[in-house]
């Protein structure tokens, strides 16, 4: 499968600094992709890649949120839109930060064409309260707000999301980080504090709308409903001490992997673990309806992939049941079907690298509203991922809000080429695919 429409650069983006839970309107305009992620060095404010934070006033004694579910049009990356639904015109909705013990109350608004509900995921609280509809509530109805309220008993990582016709509502992008922070700070404490959703969307080559009814055969993997390289980048400087929550809406499990670290497991959508329970680990699997928070010191300089393992997770517009091409001469098959389609491309023949290197020059042209399976540039050429990837950036000299650029790493050794291919070689491995 060919599909490649536009060319996008992956570099560094305008710095974006995560708004805490504060004093403002909450139906802010998302922020905008493929920057980087940076926050504050004060703890207890939670960076939300591609997403912000949702602001709250004091009402008879409650933190007071709002949240309101509709349909927009939403970006996964330039050249690819779809009609999603979300929260606040997001998706994911905007993340409620709170404090353990904070009494909240939270006004949802159900602007969509059927009705919904808010199930609070994880979160400890009444019967009445957990937004399963037609189990503990009646349906949010269109056009209707309602009310929940209650009290924080914990902390840790959690969600939001319908438990109404959720197979559709949450496959068009219906979901949201709920971070309670403790009372106390935790201890060693963090100066910078990531989070994001693992969903995925099944988006045909040249539609505009998900469709809810794929169980399996998805083709958009993201991070925050954004695929690299439109994903934010986590900056950090060196030695400072980084956590990652992650969550898991979709459907699969994700082992996530970070390069040039070890980090400790922390915490799940249970809370805080036991400092005794903690693991070192560089590859975490975040199961489906899961969260995971991940914990290290940022001792590496450089820039490090923060990557799914699962090889399709990290490509973009995935084929299912095509031919296999790799190892088949396609050149005269591509001159007799030229006379026929002019725009037909042969590709794949020695592996799908090339695929990336067309696509990142934009020299291959796709379905409308598609895109390459992968599309980012490094500093070293394409690079081969797309999806659920994104880069942790460690700096010795990084300033907030300040684009680092790509690491020369000039002091530090570099993988080099030592020999280059003969015109043997050349001829041999030409003539294998005659």
């Amino acid at each position: 499968m060919h599909v490649s429409r536009r060319n996008l650069l992956m570099g560094a983006g305008v710095a974006v600094t995560a708004l805490p839970p504060g004093k403002t309107d909450g139906a802010q305009a998302p922020a905008t992709p493929g920057t980087a992620a940076t926050t504050q060095t004060t703890p207890g404010r939670v960076t939300t890649l591609n997403g912000r934070s949702l602001d709250w006033r004091m009402v008879d004694g409650a933190k007071e949120y709002h949240l309101i579910a509709s349909e927009f049009e939403h970006e996964f990356a330039p050249g690819c839109k779809a009609r999603c639904w979300g929260y606040n015109g997001s998706t994911p909705g905007p993340t409620i930060e709170a404090v353990e013990g904070d009494r909240v109350r939270i006004l949802v608004t159900n602007n969509l064409p059927e009705p919904t509900s808010v199930h609070w995921h994880g979160i400890l609280l009444p019967n009445g309260m957990d937004g399963v509809s037609g189990l503990t509530q009646p349906p949010i109805g269109v056009g209707e707000t309602w009310a929940y309220e209650f009290t924080l008993r914990q902390n840790g990582t959690y969600l939001y999301h319908p438990h109404a016709d959720e197979m559709t509502q949450m496959a068009f992008g219906m979901m949201g980080l709920f971070i309670v922070h403790p009372r106390i700070q935790h201890q060693p404490v963090c100066q910078r504090d990531f989070a994001f959703i693992l969903h995925n969307y099944a988006l045909r080559p040249g539609s505009y709308r998900p469709d809810p009814s794929v169980m399996t055969d998805f083709d958009l993997w993201t991070f925050n409903s954004k695929v690299f390289p439109a994903i934010d980048m986590l900056n950090v400087r060196l030695g400072e001490r980084v956590r990652i929550r992650i969550a898991n809406l979709s459907m699969f499990n994700h082992p996530i992997h970070l390069h040039g670290h070890r980090f400790m497991v922390t915490g799940s959508d249970g809370g805080r673990w036991p400092q005794v329970s903690w693991r070192p680990e560089v590859t975490e699997i975040v199961g489906v309806g899961q969260t995971r928070d991940l914990e290290f010191v940022a001792d590496n300089p450089g820039d490090w992939a923060l990557h799914c393992h699962m090889s399709h997770h990290t490509m973009n517009a995935m084929g299912h049941g095509i031919p296999n091409p790799v190892g088949v001469a396609q050149a005269a098959l591509a001159d007799r079907l030229g006379a026929l389609l002019p725009d037909y491309q042969p590709m794949g023949g020695n592996g799908m690298y090339e695929h990336a290197e067309h696509a990142s020059m934009g020299h291959m042209q796709g379905p409308e509203n598609t895109l390459p399976m992968a599309m980012g540039r490094g500093p070293f050429g394409p690079i081969g991922m797309g999806g659920m990837m994104t880069l942790l950036r460690v700096r010795p000299d990084y300033r907030d809000g300040v684009d680092p650029g790509w690491y020369s790493g000039d002091q530090q050794p570099r993988a080099r080429r030592i020999t280059a291919r003969s015109e043997a070689d050349e001829t041999d491995h030409s003539s294998h695919h005659r």
